[in-house]
């Protein structure tokens, strides 16, 4: 029988933006929702959410205001196109991602790196993100590259299950993974509660990790155990995240975190995602404090099992496919121990999971 490798990280980095906008987003939301008794509820929810800060790559307004306020980038009627929240995102996304892999690089050492993995969903540009952090690194020419894009928030699982295939087919492969979202540059037009609450949940962030055999990593790295993919019947609906011409629009349905705790209380559900017996660890993917307590709910969690989900929730807001790494980077911090499972959700509905352990 051929040696089955083990994939490692041996650690991962984050970086958000220096502008917070959350209560920003939220004055300006208030006034568009015409209704008074709607407009009490969304101050409710927005109360409930969870999150207490989010974070922008968009500069100030003139007066140092946030986006929303004079002289900022979303200081136009109409607001900007998606030509323009595409140049934003080709200047603001590289450095971004640099800033993660600039933190990862202060905890491990990246050594040679043989392959790129780059997943983000909010914006395109080419050449791509991994082409400009790759020349930006100065990694090799014969570096390989691999883009996933526009899958959404699960795509940091899908990032990182592509550097254990690769880690697994060429043991000495040294994969940095990044996931880059720039959320913040897609706030459109609306004086509905729904897509309100949509646009409330999600911000910019970036995280990167090194990936490799487990042999070359240390004894306490997170190993990379079974990946397993679920796309949940009747959930096309649900999500969708579509390209308008101004920005990219999110149909973000209300019924969600109902469509998830009852496919998660499904034991065949389970099974497929968890494996056989209880993970100690659940790093789930906080799409919102809903679907965390839908989670809990379908999973039959204690109290605190998703300490770290909410945590990073209300640090930072969504960050689409790089939250699960910063949640994942949170639980390293914190010493946790055992084995564990993350899992992540996005358009279809799909649920993406990638089981772990971190020995100790």
């Amino acid at each position: 029988m051929p040696n089955v490798v083990t994939a490692a990280v041996h650690g991962i980095g984050t970086a958000v933006p220096d502008h917070e906008v959350h209560r920003a987003f939220i004055a300006w939301a208030t006034p568009r929702i015409a209704d008074d008794r709607t407009r009490r509820l969304f101050a409710r929810m927005a109360a409930r959410s969870g999150i207490e800060r989010r974070w922008s790559v968009l500069p100030h307004g003139d007066d140092g205001g946030s986006p929303v306020d004079r002289g900022g980038f979303y200081d136009s009627d109409p607001l900007p196109g998606t030509a323009a929240r595409m140049a934003a995102y080709a200047r603001h996304a590289p450095p971004l991602a640099l800033a993660a892999i600039a933190d990862l690089a202060t905890r491990v050492d990246l050594g040679e790196v043989t392959h790129l993995v780059v997943a983000s969903c909010t914006g395109f540009v080419a050449p791509g993100i991994d082409q400009i952090v790759a020349r930006e690194l100065g990694l090799a020419a014969t570096v390989e590259r691999t883009f996933i894009g526009f899958m959404g928030c699960y795509a940091g699982i899908t990032a990182l299950r592509t550097a254990r295939h690769i880690v697994r087919s060429e043991p000495s492969a040294r994969v940095l993974v990044v996931a880059v979202e720039l959320s913040s540059l897609h706030l459109s037009e609306a004086g509905t509660i729904e897509p309100l609450l949509a646009m409330l949940q999600f911000s910019d962030g970036a995280a990167a990790a090194l990936v490799t055999a487990a042999d070359a990593a240390p004894a306490d790295a997170m190993r990379l155990g079974e990946p397993a993919s679920l796309a949940l019947d009747g959930g096309e609906r649900l999500i969708e995240w579509r390209i308008g011409d101004a920005g990219f629009a999110m149909e973000l349905s209300g019924e969600v975190p109902g469509a998830l705790q009852l496919a998660l209380d499904d034991a065949g559900v389970r099974a497929t995602l968890l494996g056989d017996g209880a993970p100690a660890l659940y790093a789930i993917h906080p799409g919102g404090r809903s679907v965390l307590d839908a989670v809990a709910r379908g999973l039959d969690l204690d109290a605190h099992a998703l300490d770290d989900s909410r945590a990073v929730l209300a640090a930072n807001g969504n960050m689409s496919s790089a939250t699960i790494l910063f949640v994942l980077a949170r639980m390293i911090a914190q010493g946790r121990r055992g084995s564990g499972i993350a899992l992540a959700f996005g358009p279809g509905v799909a649920i993406e999971g990638l089981r772990f352990e971190l020995p100790g």
